[in-house]
């Protein structure tokens, strides 16, 4: 008897609970699905804030606004024509025009008068070495940029080139000679060095001789660009200032890389491409990080087909955004409606640059399943509980 009044009491209580849970439930996805139409993903359909400044309180005095920017084809113009300007006005500085090799402190000359053989042992230094390091026999270039030589004496050398010392050196010998022939040969190059750093395959200290050093012939001597060398970052270093070159721009402008003179105590870097990466989030088959190609270019068309493509289940094409400098306070976000094929010809053209974030949207149906699969766990589990406590 006791037994079948608590299963009636259990049986009432459960016709009492389940409606209650199907009024709770309706309520909490009326609320889940008003909280998604007011913050549908990451569709950004009006401009977003930052905080600019902060007061003595850390709260945010200002607000910067972040417009997004639609991808066009004049959008695309201004952006190549910016680059190409930009790159010209830094790169032409670099220019110069090769000449003569200048003699410093460390050379060695190899001076040489004919018909006076008195003077053949007057070298200045013993017997070469077999050490690669060491200078080899001849007169060598003091801290001053002086060489002392016979019947002559003290000849300044520095900054001029072998041609103008052998003049001068012809001349102090025609007091005591007459009509001296004299050569005058640098036997070691020892007072210029560039330095040559990242992605080639020798990188280390290079000499500057009597051949001109070029951008190209710098590289060449560091056994040329590593596979993972991006061509179109490399970094000139002078004087404490940073000049960026594209080679691969300038060749694709038909200028000659060579047409850059290295001095010396200049550094050459080449960068990564790992160093250059971009990331593309979202609803791509595969989400993952993108390497640009050697010569540094990677189109927005690109990155996708390296994540695998859109993912046309979950996807929603309208929804392609491109975040830069989101490390900045003033970062830049570009939109494009990827569902039409003349879309894909502007993302083909737009260039992306390092440390972009591409992110493609989910779309409606997606964000509702998943708001569901967050819900129904929660009242499955809810009624368990009530129907297990009565």
């Amino acid at each position: 008897m006791f037994t079948q009044k608590k299963s009636r009491a259990i049986e009432r209580t459960i016709e009492w609970t389940v409606p209650a849970c199907r009024v709770g439930l309706a309520v909490v996805l009326i609320t889940f699905l008003s909280a998604c139409a007011y913050a549908p993903g990451m569709r950004m359909v009006k401009p977003a804030t930052l905080p600019e400044t902060s007061t003595a309180d850390g709260d945010p005095a200002t607000e910067l606004q972040i417009a997004i920017t639609p991808i066009d084809l004049t959008l695309i113009r201004q952006m190549h024509s910016a680059t190409v300007q930009s790159h010209n006005a830094e790169v032409k500085g670099l220019y110069a025009v090769p000449g003569p090799y200048k003699l410093g402190p460390g050379d060695v000359l190899q001076i040489t008068v004919w018909d006076h053989p008195e003077l053949a042992a007057a070298l200045g230094q013993p017997a070469a070495s077999t050490r690669p390091s060491d200078a080899s026999p001849g007169f060598v270039v003091d801290h001053e940029g002086n060489v002392d030589f016979p019947y002559v004496g003290s000849v300044h050398v520095g900054g001029q080139s072998a041609d103008q010392v052998q003049k001068k050196i012809s001349q102090g010998l025609s007091r005591v000679f007459v009509s001296p022939q004299v050569t005058v040969r640098v036997a070691s190059y020892r007072a210029s060095q560039v330095y040559i750093d990242g992605e080639v395959r020798a990188p280390g200290a290079q000499t500057i001789n009597d051949i001109p050093m070029t951008l190209t012939e710098a590289i060449n001597r560091a056994g040329g660009f590593a596979p993972n060398a991006d061509q179109s970052r490399v970094v000139l270093i002078r004087d404490g200032v940073s000049y960026p070159v594209s080679v691969s721009d300038m060749i694709d402008s038909g200028v000659n890389p060579a047409r850059i003179m290295l001095a010396n105590g200049d550094m050459l870097r080449v960068l990564s491409r790992e160093d250059n990466a971009v990331y593309v989030m979202g609803e791509v088959n595969k989400p993952a990080t993108v390497l640009p190609t050697r010569n540094g270019t990677l189109t927005l068309s690109d990155a996708l087909s390296q994540a695998g493509s859109v993912n046309p289940a979950t996807a929603d094409a309208k929804q392609l955004y491109v975040i830069r400098d989101a490390g900045n306070l003033k970062p830049q976000i570009y939109h494009l409606d990827a569902t039409s094929p003349v879309s894909m010809v502007l993302a083909n053209q737009f260039e992306l640059q390092p440390k972009d974030v591409v992110y493609l949207d989910n779309n409606s149906l997606v964000r509702f399943s998943r708001v569901l699969n967050l819900v129904l766990p929660l009242i499955s589990a809810g009624l368990t509980g009530a129907v297990i406590g009565k």
